[in-house]
């Protein structure tokens, strides 16, 4: 980020209980253009609970969402979508019976011109290029774009499902946990798509509890902690040890 610089996605005193839970207490968070942050946090920190509310899955009880510099309602996923925050949750949400392709464009398919367009047929040709590229661009390793993607490995899904959210993102992608139950190699790739991403000048909001990933690619780094965030570090200047303290508490009064 540079002085002077505007978040392009920023929450001011978000509060959301459960009951007597209280969620997020307060909690403030920011991301600018082209930048890593990493989301950290012990179970029940309130990470999800935060994402929920950055992507438009979930009502606060109080608190200012700003895009861009102006305020905005998420009342809803879709409303999110349509402002060029996407979201990749550690199910994937993808339709397993259905190819890459259609995973790609689902709920967003492209008609075919004149009148088969009328008549409800898809022009399969431009989605199936866009899709192409879309995965060549981000280094993603999908062999196939006919095959249901329920047959496919988990490296290759966890490709498509992020390819699918850059491909419309305009703005902001959240990762949940992209890298989970991945081998090396397949780690190693969704590692290096999120500093793609970074490049093209989107934001990218990793959340994750393995703390090497968030050395690896994170610009800055947020934690949470009881439902507010308690600290934020510039990646290059802290470590393992201190955002693990600062997690757990063992570290009081660090760097904001």
């Amino acid at each position: 980020m540079t002085v002077g610089q505007i978040p392009i996605l920023e929450a001011k005193g978000l509060t959301r209980s459960f009951g007597n839970v209280r969620a997020l207490d307060n909690c403030d968070f920011e991301i600018y253009p082209g930048e890593v942050v990493a989301l950290i946090g012990d179970n029940g920190a309130g990470k999800s609970t935060l994402v929920k509310a950055l992507s438009g899955s979930l009502a606060l009880d109080s608190g200012e969402i700003f895009y861009a510099g102006g305020r905005v309602d998420l009342t809803s996923p879709t409303a999110a979508n349509q402002l060029g925050i996407e979201t990749v949750y550690q199910d994937l949400a993808l339709a397993p019976h259905l190819n890459p392709v259609q995973n790609m464009f689902l709920g967003r398919e492209i008609m075919a011109d004149g009148f088969a367009g009328k008549l409800g047929f898809l022009d399969n040709k431009t989605m199936a290029k866009r899709s192409r590229a879309a995965f060549d661009d981000l280094g993603a390793t999908v062999r196939s774009l006919t095959s249901p993607v329920g047959s496919m490995s988990g490296g290759q899904r966890q490709a498509i499902a992020i390819a699918r959210a850059v491909a419309w993102a305009k703005g902001v992608v959240f990762l949940d946990e992209p890298t989970a139950a991945l081998g090396v190699v397949q780690t190693k790739n969704v590692l290096e798509s999120i500093r793609r991403v970074r490049d093209k000048g989107v934001a990218v909001v990793l959340i994750t509890h393995s703390m090497p990933h968030v050395m690896e690619v994170a610009d800055r780094v947020e934690v949470l902690r009881l439902g507010t965030r308690i600290a934020t570090f510039k990646a290059s200047e802290t470590n393992m040890e201190e955002l693990v303290g600062a997690m757990t508490g063992a570290i009081v009064g660090a760097a904001k």
